[in-house]
């Protein structure tokens, strides 16, 4: 259920999402802003026993999907909070018509949220553009997919050895090679780099990765090295 990480924001692990046989451990993140409306990113499945906690916390106000990927659970969320914005990634709209969107995401201020939470797109890569946000309160800096790291326990035969070559087994939470392979604007996603490994991030939580507590700056700047070699 919800843990509290800091202040005014909480962690919730979500059920494993299963892609061509591989379980993706998921999670959602939720800040509660100033005015005490709340903040949910990545939406995981709602039970009965989360809408009750989140709940708890205050009114739902925004709905937010980091790439257009992140998408499963958004219908629920919405059918439960009629009265909450929901907001769209890059290719979200075109991957999810069915879903009823207030609004896109854009790169940099400029959304009612941006006086405490900031967000940089991070493009030139042909599978997605992801949001990478930062709740400034908390140093807490939010990754979808561009880091991950898979169990190696929760993996057998050639589903085991595709991981490690993906770079998703191994000691630390790394970008995948997949993703590395998929980038051909570098000069962009440099450009968006810089700008996330300038912020002060003490923490860096992940959806389908271990979360970093500590050091979170440093964290990003040596798994983000192979992008600026």
């Amino acid at each position: 259920m919800l843990q509290l990480l800091d202040e005014n924001i909480w962690t919730v692990a979500g059920p494993q999402v299963r892609v061509l046989g591989f379980g993706y451990p998921t999670q959602t993140v939720v800040v509660r802003l100033k005015d005490g409306d709340l903040f949910i990113w990545s939406p995981t499945q709602l039970t009965p026993e989360l809408k009750t906690a989140v709940d708890a916390l205050g009114p739902v106000r925004w709905l937010v999907s980091p790439t257009a990927m992140h998408n499963l659970f958004l219908g629920e969320w919405q059918a439960a909070y009629p009265d909450a914005r929901l907001y769209a990634p890059p290719g979200l709209r075109q991957r999810r018509p069915d879903l009823a969107f207030n609004g896109d995401l854009q790169d940099g201020p400029g959304h009612p949220w941006s006086d405490e939470i900031d967000q940089v797109h991070v493009t030139g890569n042909r599978i997605a553009v992801e949001v990478v946000f930062f709740h400034r309160a908390s140093r807490t800096a939010l990754f979808a997919d561009l880091i991950q790291q898979l169990d190696p326990a929760s993996l057998k035969g050639w589903r085991a050895l595709i991981a490690r070559l993906d770079l998703m087994t191994g000691d630390a939470p790394q970008t995948p090679r997949k993703f590395r392979l998929a980038f051909t604007d570098r000069k962009a996603a440099r450009a968006a780099l810089a700008r996330i490994t300038a912020w002060p991030t003490r923490r860096v939580l992940m959806a389908h990765a271990p979360p970093v507590l500590e050091d979170g700056q440093a964290f990003l700047t040596r798994t983000f090295a192979w992008l600026r070699g």
